[in-house]
């Protein structure tokens, strides 16, 4: 595979349904807080040199009109059954129109991640017909990637990256990846994410929601 070989996918809830677990932190903001964790991936990924696209699935307008404009592809929750189920939904869209291109799934918060970081990885799942990334807490997944051809089989949810590795991804052992794997559900995750430095949107808004919070939340 050559450099801008794929087609990256990302699901994104509509937004007064996403990041539950930041609640307690957010409050009334938690949509403004998901949309900014979303829109920095976005930009990131669609910095980087092994990127041909970024497609993301959600039903949510102001996020679909966000995320437009910093130059993703739209294409509307369909099934409406799930995080993999639109993920599988987002890879048919792909595969008719860029059958070339390797498809990877990422997770929509990841807004410490650099650009060289997901190129790294790319490059190293494109040696596989499927591959993956562990999340920092060592159970999940923020990466799932399969070559052009290669049957795509998300298992995001709990345990994914067991479910993964039984499914025969490869898991990446890539070092000095940390924005990557750092996705955020948690504060403490938020506080994690912060000390890798976040991006421009999510920057200022976590600033502020994390000074005003208790250390223990």
């Amino acid at each position: 595979m050559t450099d801008k070989a794929w087609s990256v996918l990302m699901p994104v809830k509509v937004l007064a349904e996403a990041k539950s677990r930041l609640a307690g932190l957010a409050g009334p903001r938690r949509a403004e807080l998901a949309l900014a964790l979303a829109s920095d991936t976005v930009s990131a990924v669609l910095g980087s040199d092994a990127v041909a696209r970024v497609v993301v699935i959600t039903d949510d307008q102001v996020a679909a009109v966000t995320l437009a404009a910093l130059g993703a592809l739209v294409v509307p929750d369909e099934p409406r059954a799930g995080l993999n189920a639109a993920l599988r939904h987002g890879a048919a869209y792909a595969a008719a129109r860029w059958p070339a291109s390797g498809t990877a799934a990422l997770s929509a918060d990841l807004p410490a991640l650099k650009p060289a970081d997901l190129s790294r990885a790319l490059r190293a799942a494109a040696a596989w017909p499927t591959a993956f990334v562990a999340d920092a807490a060592g159970d999940g997944t923020t990466l799932y990637a399969a070559a052009p051809g290669a049957a795509f089989r998300p298992a995001f949810g709990l345990a994914s990256r067991a479910r993964h590795a039984a499914g025969g991804a490869v898991e990446l052992g890539l070092d000095g990846i940390p924005g990557l794997r750092r996705d955020v559900d948690t504060p403490s995750d938020l506080r994690g994410a912060a000390v890798l430095g976040l991006g421009p949107r999510s920057a200022p808004l976590a600033i502020e929601l994390l000074r005003c919070a208790p250390r223990g939340r």
